[in-house]
């Protein structure tokens, strides 16, 4: 079977509408003829400046890469982790650059101290063993098939939180009802639901066809430049839209509780996310990945409790440790999930890293979360237990643990539309939310 370690993203268009910009981009990927009403929520929503009033958000992290899942939620107390792992194993807690202790099977990655107070308080739960039941390590197919929520099958038009979305319409949806903080619309939000993707609060440009200007400034000029031009059609719309999210001036909304973010494109996405649900613009679902600074496809020198791996988690759990402080009490209507592609292999490589696997972990963080608890089913690393005598074995399916987020938190209530050739339903939720 193939490997393919390439950059972190992809993408498609197909006869979808799409305007790129660098700092901001606003999409429908519905079929052409649909844009233009997609833009006249836009230009509508300046009514509701105001706020939205409460919201559930649902804020959804993918550590694109493969995160090596038995480093980051270390098994302790599985003796053959130790054996499979002479040089990267992470030590045993009380040890030095021991793991942290949850419990007596379990504990955290040593440099992930920022997630012990949200173990403590019940704010953060661990699913382990859980992935895609389709058996491909290529980074590309894993991630589409998480993103569409469809494993093995590749033509999948929208992606599974779009569904979300279109299973929860309303007639007070906001036009930033699910914001990514990405270069581009993730597969996870194809669909005909709109969606946003940007980059910065701060940088408002546009692009559209061979024509780029700053929106603060010549947009006129773009608008009138060519009729054949797709902003031309849909221009004022899409003005107004980036205006109504000036006038709501997430920016002006800085940390609080003592919350500090790490300087890195990670930390800088989840603090935009946090200022996005005080403005109150309406956010529902919030998409980020972990960001270019940040690579888990650690197949090198991995290291066990410091290292590259040690830096990268710290790192991750600071910014999401941050975001919940932050929120604070609004964290009663948030949902923070996690999620990677696939594991790692339970063995240590030649090179003193791990390989493409099969299950890994998750994280879920949130007020409403029955948190302080390691869930799912582990089976052990001893040879007979592994999937292909390499990997941990999926014992939890992804889409049973997007269902419960998506049943309990968003409300959907058909999850068969959501997530189609499979019976999702309360009998296979793992019971992380309360």
């Amino acid at each position: 079977m193939g490997v393919d370690c390439p950059p972190a993203t992809r993408g498609f268009m197909d006869r979808r509408f799409f305007i790129k910009t660098s700092g901001v981009s606003l999409a429908s990927f519905g079929f052409m003829a649909a844009a233009p009403e997609f833009l006249h929520q836009f230009a509508a929503a300046q009514s509701a400046v105001k706020g939205y009033g409460r919201k559930k958000v649902l804020v959804t992290i993918f550590q694109r890469g493969a995160v090596d899942g038995l480093n980051m939620l270390v098994p302790h107390g599985e003796s053959e982790y130790y054996n499979l792992r002479p040089t990267i194993a992470v030590a045993k807690p009380g040890k030095t650059d021991g793991a942290i202790k949850l419990d007596d099977t379990f504990g955290l990655h040593p440099t992930m101290t920022a997630f012990e107070p949200l173990w403590k308080s019940g704010q953060l739960a661990a699913i382990t063993a859980v992935g895609s039941p389709d058996n491909t390590r290529s980074h590309f197919d894993a991630q589409d098939y998480m993103e569409s929520a469809t494993p093995g099958i590749k033509g999948t038009r929208d992606g599974w939180l779009n569904r979300v979305l279109q299973a929860n319409a309303a007639k007070d949806t906001s036009p930033f009802q699910a914001v990514s903080m990405t270069q581009s619309l993730p597969r996870a939000l194809y669909g005909r639901a709109s969606s946003v993707a940007m980059t910065n609060l701060a940088d408002f440009s546009i692009k559209a066809g061979i024509y780029s200007q700053n929106m603060k400034g010549g947009f006129e000029g773009i608008y009138q430049q060519n009729a054949k031009d797709t902003l031309s059609e849909t221009g004022k719309e899409t003005f107004e839209a980036v205006n109504f999210l000036q006038t709501a001036n997430p920016s002006q909304h800085k940390p609080e509780n003592g919350a500090v973010y790490p300087a890195t494109q990670f930390g800088r996405s989840m603090q935009q996310i946090a200022q996005l649900i005080k403005a109150g613009v309406g956010l529902e679902v919030a998409f980020t990945d972990t960001g270019n600074d940040i690579r888990w496809d650690t197949h090198t020198n991995q290291g066990g409790g410091r290292g590259q791996l040690a830096n990268f988690l710290r790192t991750f759990s600071q910014a999401i440790a941050a975001f919940a402080t932050d929120l604070g009490k609004r964290m009663d209507d948030v949902v923070v999930l996690t999620m990677s592609e696939f594991g790692r292999t339970a063995r240590e490589n030649g090179s003193r890293g791990t390989d493409h696997g099969h299950a890994n972990t998750m994280f879920v963080v949130g007020n409403g979360v029955r948190g302080g608890k390691v869930y799912g089913d582990f089976r052990g690393l001893k040879s007979d237990k592994l999937y292909e005598g390499r990997d941990l074995d999926v014992t939890t399916d992804f889409r049973d643990v997007f269902a419960e987020a998506a049943h309990k938190h968003c409300g959907a209530k058909d999850l068969a539309k959501i997530f189609p050739n499979y019976t999702a339903n309360a009998a296979r939720f793992r019971g992380y939310l309360s």
